[in-house]
């Protein structure tokens, strides 16, 4: 049965150092779409990746930070969200290592 999924070409230029760090793969576009899906897999859900929030996010956030904060983990250093409504550190007292 034939691929039935459209596929789109998709092209970026790389500098002289990343092409010859690439130098040695042997499938190269796979290598990549692989990269490309673990890294979309850990982009930040509320700016999408950009690093920073248009005007609207911003509006959300603020409104979300009144009952929520940021903490870091104590056992592992990730920087999380907390309900504060829920009391300090509740996720961070459960999170096992």
């Amino acid at each position: 049965m034939a691929d039935s999924k459209k596929h789109e070409i998709i092209t970026f230029k790389v500098d002289e150092t990343l092409a010859a760090a690439m130098q040695g793969i042997g499938n190269r576009s796979e290598f990549i779409r692989r990269a490309i899906l673990a890294a979309l897999e850990n982009v930040c859900p509320l700016c999408l990746g950009a690093g920073t929030l248009s005007p609207e996010q911003r509006e959300h956030w603020d409104r979300f930070s009144v009952t929520h904060k940021v903490e870091q983990c104590e056992n592992c250093q990730a920087v999380h969200l907390v309900c504060a409504a829920a009391g300090s550190s509740e996720g961070t007292k459960n999170h096992a290592h």
